[in-house]
């Protein structure tokens, strides 16, 4: 891996882990579903520039089902559960509880393909659930009322990201960035009904809320994305996988810089069984992946 591709895998890890902080910022300010009804619109309209500027089309009469259901489960309702359980849930635990996404995709592969799990997968999968029952037990017991149901929606969120993952697999080839410009459009449109039966907020944001809904928006989305297929085209899918394992690193180091975010024991070591288990469940190997990277580079 070049020294350029090193920096953005660790800027699109900075970025993706800063997602929780924004969340956590805009929130409680404008509501759950403004504020993702705003992150999936700004990404949407920054990325239809980036497709005119780079003339990518987006093929929606023949794709538009497709980008629907990818947006639904790739971006609408897991971004509304993850900035349902920012109410209450820190954006350390929100981006370790993020990890387990890798997990859930292993389990549902398994069971769409009706193969029974290996003892390493089945062995990862319950690592995850360790992990998240340390995380889970002890920050619930210091969390306000409802927050066994925030832990249970970020939960959620990460079984979304599985569920895409799953469809995607299972569905014919599109451009990468075609998808994440469709699915962004998808996702503004799912977002829309939720927008509309939630309370608006009475009062204009402040600036700091403002800029974490367009950091949240344009960079957390829009940029986050073309950093995303621009590693997948140059090193490979397996390599940038190790953004899974640098994102809750960022989101705990972020929680705790600009929220004072405590990092206890139980952060470090639920942290731990969870990305443990999530190189189980997916048999990844950042090793391996990196030495196939360069045997095929020579």
């Amino acid at each position: 891996m070049t020294h350029a591709n090193l920096c953005r895998l660790l800027a699109l890890a900075a970025i993706w882990g800063a997602s929780f902080l924004f969340m956590r910022v805009g929130a409680p300010a404008v509501g759950p579903a403004a504020l993702i009804f705003l992150r999936v619109a700004l990404a949407a309209l920054f990325l239809v520039a980036v497709a005119a500027a780079l003339t990518k089309p987006l093929q929606l009469a023949r794709n538009w089902r497709h980008y629907l259901v990818l947006g639904l489960f790739n971006s609408a309702l897991p971004f509304l559960l993850f900035a349902h359980a920012a109410l209450t849930v820190s954006a350390s635990l929100l981006s370790i509880l993020n990890a387990t996404a890798p997990i859930w995709g292993a389990l549902l592969g398994a069971v769409v393909t009706r193969t029974r799990l290996s003892a390493k997968a089945a062995a990862g999968l319950l690592l995850g659930i360790a992990g998240v029952a340390v995380l889970a037990g002890v920050e619930a017991a210091a969390l306000p009322a409802g927050g066994g149901r925030a832990i249970a929606a970020a939960l959620g969120a990460a079984l979304c990201y599985g569920i895409a993952t799953t469809y995607a697999r299972s569905t014919t080839a599109v451009d990468a960035f075609a998808n994440a410009h469709g699915s962004m459009w998808a996702a503004t449109v799912w977002v829309l009904p939720a927008l509309w039966l939630a309370p608006l907020p009475t009062a204009l944001p402040e600036a700091p809320v403002v800029a974490a809904i367009v950091a949240l928006g344009i960079v957390c989305s829009g940029v986050a994305y073309l950093l995303y297929f621009r590693l997948i085209a140059e090193i490979g899918a397996m390599p940038t996988l190790t953004v899974t394992f640098l994102i809750p690193a960022f989101g705990v180091l972020w929680g705790h810089l600009f929220l004072g975010e405590a990092v206890g024991w139980h952060t470090l070591a639920g942290a731990v069984l969870v990305l443990a288990g999530t190189a189980l469940a997916t048999g990844f190997s950042p090793r391996a992946a990196f030495a196939a990277r360069a045997a095929g580079a020579r």
